[in-house]
């Protein structure tokens, strides 16, 4: 696994007091919470590398 990128995220205090409950629902860290919603968005949205390399998408290419 590749090192982890590091950076400064603000939030409305709302948006994190909910992230914060559906992280504890989940058993996950706000962080760990956050990370996985990311993911599941860019594999949603065909922008993961992985699903590039399967698909034989082209960076940018629409199919």
């Amino acid at each position: 696994m590749s090192e982890k990128k590091k950076f400064l995220l603000r939030l409305d205090e709302n948006v994190y007091e909910a992230l914060e409950k559906w992280a504890a629902d989940e058993l996950r860290s706000v962080n760990g919470q956050i990370e996985f919603l990311l993911s599941d968005a860019v594999k949603k949205a065909g922008r993961s590398r992985e699903k590039r390399a399967e698909g034989g998408e082209k960076e940018g290419g629409a199919s």
